[in-house]
Order: C-alpha cells, then sequence, then structure tokens
C-alpha cells in the first residue's frame, strides 16, 4: 500500500466517508471531523506513519490537503 493510499484510508476509517469526499475536505465541512474526531485522525495518522506529530502541526491539519504537506515534514513521501 503506498503512503497516499495509507493516508486515505486513515481519513475514510476515522470519518466513515467515501473517497470521493475527500479531494476538498476541510476542518468541521462534516460532523464527524470536530475537535474530538481532529484528535482520532491524529492519533490515526500517528499510528499509520508511526511518528508523533508536533502541536503546532497537529493545530494547522485543518484539510485533507494541508495534511499532506505537514505529513511531508516526517519525510513522508506522496
Amino acid at each position: 500500500m503506498s503512503n497516499l493510499e495509507k493516508y486515505k484510508n486513515v481519513f475514510i476509517e476515522t470519518f466513515e466517508i467515501t473517497e470521493e469526499q475527500l479531494e476538498n475536505l476541510k476542518y468541521q465541512d462534516i460532523a464527524a471531523w470536530d475537535s474530538v474526531g481532529h484528535m482520532g485522525l491524529v492519533a490515526a495518522l500517528e499510528d499509520a506513519f508511526d511518528i508523533m506529530m508536533d502541536t503546532d502541526d497537529i493545530i494547522d491539519l485543518n484539510s485533507f490537503n494541508k495534511g499532506k504537506e505537514i505529513l511531508e515534514k516526517y519525510d513522508i513521501k506522496f
């Protein structure tokens, strides 16, 4: 599984959404991506990629696309 597939699957499984909903998905666009859902997403990303995200990155993670940019800081290539 590629890093992109793994990344997509984290969002799909965490928020119980379809792949079609991912591309322009932003924080609070869906009910599941509230503050509690956000922390679940962060935990799932950290587990999937075996990283520990900095607080600033957790706060900056406000969209599906922004998340890819943030993970690239941790040497995760898409």
